[in-house]
């Protein structure tokens, strides 16, 4: 597969909507973790559309929600904005207006019992770059740098393995064993067993 000026075009877009914003708690630039979900959807076979809606997968989540996602429409038509949507657990345009984090990942879950090839492939690599820096800073940092996030660790470990099992029937077209293994380290790190899921668990 060749990459076409559509993908130059949406690395230019994302990296300008993401800009001005840094993972959580650090000064690490966040289109860092763009290219790396991106990196993984190209290395998995995602075709030029996965390969863009990865790169725009925070898009609508983080910078402007529903308006955000028409001008992917308009730019990168309906395919990657289905894919975008599809990876966004909120559209809300004020942080403040979010969800809780668990009724939103709830939600997210239940949509992604449905998700395309496209779509696990985009959720898998987020998720695993998420699990593969939070491991880093852990051991980097220790402990206390997981205080940045809204969820507690136990949550954070549930939500992960739940990833898993959600899309576990796309194991051959995503990255599911390598998170599966991630979530490992990180409940050994954690010092917690790796949680142990049914269809009603929650942390």
């Amino acid at each position: 597969m060749i990459l076409t000026d559509r993908y130059s075009e949406a690395l230019t877009y994302a990296e300008r909507l993401h800009r001005a914003q840094t993972r959580k708690g650090t000064d690490v630039p966040y289109v860092a973790h763009l290219l790396a979900v991106c990196a993984t959807v190209l290395e998995w076979g995602g075709d030029e559309d996965t390969a863009i809606a990865a790169l725009l997968h925070d898009a609508v989540e983080d910078q402007g929600g529903l308006d955000t996602l028409a001008v992917i429409e308009d730019r990168f038509g309906p395919r990657v904005a289905g894919i975008v949507s599809a990876c966004t657990d909120s559209v809300a345009t004020d942080r403040a207006e979010k969800a809780p984090w668990l009724e939103r990942k709830r939600a997210h879950l239940a949509k992604l019992s449905r998700a395309t090839s496209e779509v696990a492939l985009v959720t898998a690599a987020d998720k695993l770059h998420n699990a593969q820096a939070t491991i880093r800073n852990i051991r980097h940092r220790g402990l206390g740098t997981l205080s940045r996030f809204n969820a507690s660790p136990e949550q954070m470990l549930w939500y992960f393995a739940r990833v898993c099992q959600v899309l576990k029937e796309h194991r051959a077209t995503a990255p599911i064993e390598e998170l599966e293994q991630e979530v490992a380290t990180l409940a050994r790190l954690l010092g917690r067993p790796v949680p142990e899921l049914d269809v009603s668990s929650e942390p």
